[in-house]
């Protein structure tokens, strides 16, 4: 009891205590936060296995790098991932788009072609399996003039990938598994291997 008054008799010490203790349920929130859901969140949700920097011959015979690919009920899925916060002008025909926020205005290329790209290096290696792109941008990212084909944020994307009935997509996955396979023998220096 006496330490308690010696706290109460520092004028400094209970603001000092108060801001302590809302750092760390601040901080306790986010990490819960990021665990839950965003993009960790995202894929548990629609993929049943996954390759992160994948590294595969693209059609050219350079290689291509693929920052996710997921194998999901849908078949297989390409993830580019983009942190860009702020107000973003996009369009699928524009070259280049543009973020706009309170500290800075830059712009960046259209991230399609390449996506495309990369959809047709992986439909080289497995024809006969589904294969979709998504350019994923996350929380932060403002599209006010309308969101260009083929983007996507965490939660459209488990809407459009993400299976309900479990049961009929573990029926579906085992069809894909043979062509998961060859990805990973297709895959150069890349987690995958």
């Amino acid at each position: 009891m006496t330490e308690f008054l010696q706290i109460s008799d520092n004028p400094w010490m209970l603001p000092l205590l108060a801001f302590a203790l809302l750092l760390v349920a601040g901080l306790a929130y986010l990490i819960l936060r990021r665990k839950s859901g965003g993009l960790e969140g995202a894929l548990a949700d629609i993929s049943f296995d996954r390759i992160e920097r994948l590294v595969i011959p693209s059609a050219d015979e350079g290689e291509i790098l693929i920052d996710y690919l997921m194998l999901t009920s849908k078949g297989l899925l390409i993830l580019e991932v983009k942190d860009n916060q702020g107000t973003v002008f996009g369009g699928d025909k524009l070259q280049d788009w543009t973020v706009i926020n309170d500290k800075r205005r830059y712009t960046f290329s259209n991230p399609q072609p390449a996506l495309y790209d990369r959809i047709a290096a992986v439909r080289q290696i497995v024809r006969e399996v589904p294969v979709s792109g998504r350019i994923l941008f996350l929380d932060g990212a403002d599209f006010t003039k309308g969101v260009p084909d083929m983007v996507t944020d965490c939660a459209n994307l488990v809407v459009d990938f993400g299976e309900p009935d479990k049961n009929a997509a573990k029926f579906k996955i085992e069809a894909f598994k043979p062509h998961w396979e060859l990805i990973h023998k297709a895959a150069l220096g890349s987690s995958a291997a």
